[in-house]
Parts: C-alpha cells; sequence; structure tokens
C-alpha cells in the first residue's frame, strides 16, 4: 500500500492543508489535532510515518503502518493519506501535491519555519494529559 485516497474525494480541493504523524494507539489527541488541521482547508493529506523512519526517529510502534494508516483513513475528515519516509520528504510533498498550509504540532515549533517560502506553516499545541508515549508507560507499569 503506498498511499490510500478516499472515494469520491479529490476533485477541486480547495485549500489544501497537510499534516505529518505517527499516529501509534490512536486516540483523542490524535483524532483533535486531525480534525483542527481540517478546519483550516478543504482537503486534508496525512503522512503517517513507516516503520522504517520511526526506526531512524528512535521510535518503535505498537502497531505496523499499514494499521496506523488505516485507522487514519477511516477518520471523515481525512482526504489521503501517505506514507512519511523521510524528514527531507515534507518540501517535495508539498509542491508535488499543491499544498497551501503544513500543520504540525507545536512540540515541532520553528522546525519547519524553512518550509514558509513555499506554504503557509501552523503549529497546533498538543491536547494536554494524553500522549501515545503516557499510554505506553501506563500500560508497562499496570501490568
Amino acid at each position: 500500500m503506498s498511499e490510500i485516497t478516499a472515494p469520491g474525494r479529490g476533485g477541486d480541493r480547495g485549500t489544501v492543508v497537510l499534516t505529518y504523524g505517527t499516529f501509534d494507539l490512536f486516540h483523542y489527541g490524535h483524532l483533535r489535532i486531525l480534525q483542527r488541521a481540517a478546519e483550516l482547508g478543504d482537503y486534508l493529506i496525512v503522512g503517517v510515518s513507516t516503520d522504517e523512519f520511526n526506526g531512524v526517529k528512535g521510535k518503535r510502534c505498537v502497531y505496523p503502518w499499514e494499521h496506523r494508516a488505516r485507522i487514519v483513513e477511516a477518520i471523515r475528515f481525512v482526504d489521503e493519506v501517505i506514507p512519511e519516509r523521510c524528514w527531507e520528504q515534507k518540501r517535495r510533498d508539498i509542491l508535488d501535491r499543491d499544498v497551501d498550509i503544513l500543520v504540525m504540532g507545536t512540540d515541532w515549533q520553528e522546525k519547519f519555519d524553512h518550509l514558509e517560502d513555499i506554504c503557509r506553516v501552523v503549529y497546533l499545541p498538543r491536547t494536554p494529559d494524553i500522549s501515545s508515549t503516557g499510554i505506553k508507560k501506563d500500560v508497562k507499569r499496570n501490568h
């Protein structure tokens, strides 16, 4: 599976928004950032980090890329899911997919400002008190 496009979407896309994430142990915080990203435009593309790229980032997922991508794809306001394979692909994705707005969490504040020459960059705050890392720690502590 290389990318997923929701059926019946993608014609005149209007304002295109792009965001990226791992989306392991999908939770309310993930849903909120995707919802808020979708509200900034008309067409939402989500790059889901591949298992190999997560290895480069020092992350180990509970669920493989295919499962995480399918979960994200099932969200009604997500129009397209693509694999995120490396840091450098963001510029290429923005240009190739005519992206108007790149959305990242505030944990990445200023890290992608260099892309403002080709699109608007928006940093959204994380949902407090929930994270996949926290969930993993809670599960480990309780078992």
